[in-house]
This record gives C-alpha cells, sequence and structure tokens, in this order.
C-alpha cells in the first residue's frame, strides 16, 4: 500500500494508480465516508439525471445558427422531418 504526503494544508494526493482502481476520473467529485474505527471510504459520485446525460454525444460537425435550428424545429412540428 502506497504511503500519502499531508501538504501543510491539509490535502493529500491520491496516486493515479489508486485513482484507476477506484474508477475515479479528472475532474469527477468523490465522496467520502467516516468508518468505524478512523477508516475512511472514498467513492466516485455516481451522475444523475441532467448530469449524466451532457456530454454523452458527439460534438456535432458544425455548429448550426439559431435560424438553422428553428427552421428544423418547424419542420419537424409541421411534419415535414422524421
Amino acid at each position: 500500500m502506497p504511503n500519502l504526503t499531508v501538504t501543510a494544508k491539509g490535502q493529500i494526493t491520491l496516486r493515479r494508480e489508486l485513482l484507476q482502481y477506484l474508477g475515479i476520473q479528472p475532474g469527477q467529485q468523490v465522496t467520502v465516508d467516516k468508518l468505524a474505527g478512523g477508516v475512511l471510504a472514498l467513492h466516485a459520485k455516481v451522475p444523475h439525471g441532467l448530469e449524466a446525460f451532457a456530454g454523452c454525444l458527439p460534438p456535432p460537425a458544425r455548429a448550426l445558427s439559431l435560424d438553422e435550428m428553428n427552421a428544423l424545429v418547424s419542420e419537424a412540428w409541421a411534419g415535414q422531418r422524421k
């Protein structure tokens, strides 16, 4: 088990292999649970709802203008587009 050093600010840095083992990605939030005997349990926070959906689709080939988006929506509502 690797040893970790606590900084003057009270922070620790987890090594990459520990983060990978826990399934924690850069920028992801974690939760910490206090267990008996001075033990901490660290878990990757699983996004829910809209937070889980955001970023799951690939970026579009090109950005549409507001006029182009309005035209597509109008066509779809009129039944001209499937």
